[in-house]
């Protein structure tokens, strides 16, 4: 341990790890990190080389013998009713039926969603009421034919912290110097702080930014590769992921047909991955979208106030110089058309992705750092309990440059700073001006865009400043600007005339379309659009990682990775849980998108069987199934194989698409008689994995 490990392990005891033993059990298993994190915990808190070697090897043998595979449920179940009872590690929701007038325990890989549960649980335990928590519990058979449930707990022990002690947070904050802290935040990241800048570390807490201010929205675009999603899927309980797909409004605000609000409503940060993706169709979600991001609240027939911030994460494929310095592009460029001026207005910081180091096993840390779900957790209580606008307001003085919008931006970024750096003191008057120029930085970098869009002078004032503890005023710059003329001074777009004749005042062709026209002429405007749409599609196949949350909705296999299918002549899927009935069910709704794309001649599946009596009556289906497909010009060949673990789908162009729990990956309705019955973009889906890359 360095000075920094022993003052950790002081301060926070059993809420810290050695994150690099976390890096190298992650790679063999599909296990949340906070899961494996509090197994490490509880095996592997010692220095010594053969008691940590004894502890990973408990770590595994724990995993094995209680850690329930999704696509095992029904072998855990049986187990339990011949054993009696077993002990799992799953995550367990508990609700309340208001019918029954009792309370009833869902767990999630277990697949049981009726199982009784001692009232002390969940009176002990408040968030497993909220969201539901993982935990080790102990499972029982109930062998009572009259009861209504096969199922009963009989022993909970939670992994994630059931109850969060802010006291004790804020009182071994007050133990470290600032530095140190952030140190400290950086290592819990798995980052290695002696290898990276301050500004670097700045950044990378500025991606917590929206876990802790409430009515926040935070954009970074950057090059891929720099973990800008990770943060938002795997970090926090708290936070959810939307990747891809369509922001309806229902979803995402206030479904009038329920009455019941949407994702603002239940999270502290909703993310968006992929924004330039995401498909906005219904008119009045921008305007919701514009009035939620300005004051937290909106009116769908009701008014709705709610509390959770917005963070939007994309890619940029060009280089940052050739951009600044363009007068058709601006670092905004990856948005899609629905987000104009009025709702880009609305960020409050924009982070510099392309700054950002590519992922690296040589910045991983050896060291220790909080375990993931205790931070989450203090930052959650950050969130909802401390608000340090006033004190921003009363100490920071802002320039005569910055207009009402700027300086809500600035003084939230600089609250949010405060609360992860600061969260039970102030900072000197050196730390309190590094944090005064970074969010004024980030702010400055969406006025920079604005201006460059904009055929007037409404967002000029880019200059943006503040006044130091001498009382001199200073102006803070972009570093990626500086002496680029196309940004700082752009040259001011003529308007259409014809445009504003038709009624479409104050819109300006798309700058890429006036770029790709400049560059050649002689293309008829049909042409020009066929061809962006033709590049747009190629941009868009990259590299997929994401995780899907259970009850998600919005991912249809087509939605998921159906684009990857075009142009694959040969497809190879091999999963060893193609074999019940609704499994090959999913595997024929595979096989219906490979007809719709129209591209395959052949799909090739390698699954595995329990005994011979399903493997007869999968060969039957299957059989039924090719002869359908050779009517489409699709040859279909099966084999089954013992002892085959990995799910993926191999195509002939190169892609290999990994889904942790292989086709499988949808909730069973209750009945047949409901919405995403049949449409899986509708159906709530299982917890799992994706991967999507190219060999």
């Amino acid at each position: 341990m360095d000075e920094l490990d022993r003052k950790l392990n002081e301060a926070f005891p059993g809420k810290v790890v050695r994150k690099d033993l976390l890096h190298k059990i992650k790679k063999g298993t599909n296990v949340p990190s906070f899961v494996l994190e509090f197994l490490l915990a509880k095996y592997c808190a010692s220095d010594d080389s053969e008691e940590i070697r004894a502890g990973i090897e408990a770590v595994f043998e724990t995993l094995e013998s209680n850690y329930v595979r999704p696509d095992e449920s029904n072998k855990a179940q049986s187990m339990v009713q011949q054993k009696g009872k077993h002990r799992f590690i799953d995550k367990v929701h508990v609700t309340y039926s208001e019918k029954e007038k009792r309370h009833w325990a869902e767990m999630e890989n277990f697949n049981s969603r009726r199982i009784a549960i001692p009232e002390k649980f969940y009176r002990e335990n408040d968030r497993i009421l909220e969201g539901g928590i993982w935990a080790e519990v102990v499972v029982c058979h109930n062998d009572i034919e009259d009861d209504d449930y096969a199922f009963f707990i009989d022993d909970l022990r939670p992994i994630q912290l059931s109850r969060f002690d802010a006291d004790a947070f804020l009182a071994g904050r007050e133990r470290f110097t600032r530095d140190e802290w952030l140190d400290a935040i950086i290592r819990s990241i798995g980052l290695e702080p002696s290898k990276l800048t301050k500004r670097l570390k700045f950044h990378l807490i500025a991606r917590f930014f929206s876990f802790v201010e409430k009515n926040y929205n935070f954009i970074e675009l950057g090059p891929r590769g720099t973990g800008k999603s990770y943060s938002f899927s795997e970090f926090s309980p708290y936070a959810t992921l939307i990747s891809g797909g369509q922001a309806t409004t229902p979803i995402l605000f206030y479904n009038n047909q329920k009455n019941k609000i949407g994702l603002v409503g239940f999270w502290d940060t909703v993310a968006f991955d992929e924004v330039g993706s995401i498909k906005i169709k219904d008119r009045d979600s921008v305007q919701i979208m514009k009035d939620y991001m300005a004051n937290g609240r909106f009116s769908r027939g009701v008014q709705v106030i709610a509390d959770a911030s917005f963070a939007f994460v994309g890619n940029i494929d060009h280089a940052i110089e050739q951009v600044i310095n363009s007068q058709n592009l601006d670092l905004l460029y990856p948005l899609p058309d629905s987000f104009d001026l009025a709702l880009i207005d609305r960020f409050h910081y924009y982070l510099p992705g392309w700054e950002m180091p590519k992922n690296s096993s040589l910045l991983l840390t050896e060291s220790y750092g909080f375990i993931s779900d205790y931070l989450a957790e203090a930052f959650h209580f950050l969130f909802r309990s401390q608000n340090r606008y006033d004190w921003v307001s009363r100490n920071v003085k802002l320039g005569t440059t910055v207009e009402g919008r700027d300086e809500i931006a600035i003084r939230k970024t600089l609250c949010a700073m405060l609360k992860i750096l600061h969260p039970a003191g102030e900072p000197t008057q050196d730390e309190l001006a590094e944090y005064v120029e970074y969010a004024i930085e980030g702010r400055r970098r969406i006025k920079e865009q604005l201006n460059k869009r904009k055929t007037d002078e409404e967002y000029a004032k880019i200059n943006l400043s503040y006044v130091d503890s001498s009382g001199k005023e200073r102006i803070v710059f972009c570093p990626e600007s500086l002496g680029a003329q196309s940004t700082l001074a752009p040259e001011r777009k003529v308007i259409d005339e014809e445009a504003v004749q038709s009624g479409n005042k104050g819109k300006t062709r798309p700058r890429i379309m006036e770029e790709e026209q400049k560059q050649e002429p002689s293309k008829s405007h049909a042409e020009v659009i066929v061809a962006r749409g033709s590049s747009a599609e190629a941009a868009a196949l990259k590299e997929k990682h994401f995780r899907i949350f259970y009850g998600d909705t919005g991912y249809s296999y087509e939605s998921i990775f159906g684009a990857y299918l075009r142009g694959a002549k040969t497809i190879e899927v091999e999963d060893p849980y193609i074999r019940t009935q609704h499994q090959i069910q999913n595997f024929v709704r595979f096989c219906e998108l490979v007809v719709k794309v129209g591209d395959a001649e052949k799909i090739v599946l390698l699954t595995g069987y329990d005994d011979q009596v399903q493997k007869s009556e999968a060969q039957d289906r299957f059989n039924s199934l090719k002869e359908s497909l050779a009517d489409a010009n699709i040859g279909f060949e099966f084999k089954f194989r013992e002892n085959i673990h990995d799910r993926e789908i191999r195509l002939s162009t190169g892609w290999r698409i990994k889904i942790g729990r292989g086709l499988d990956i949808y909730q069973k309705p209750e009945n047949w008689f409901v919405i995403g019955s049949n449409d899986l973009d509708l159906r709530p889906c299982l917890e799992t994995m994706v991967d999507i890359f190219k060999v």
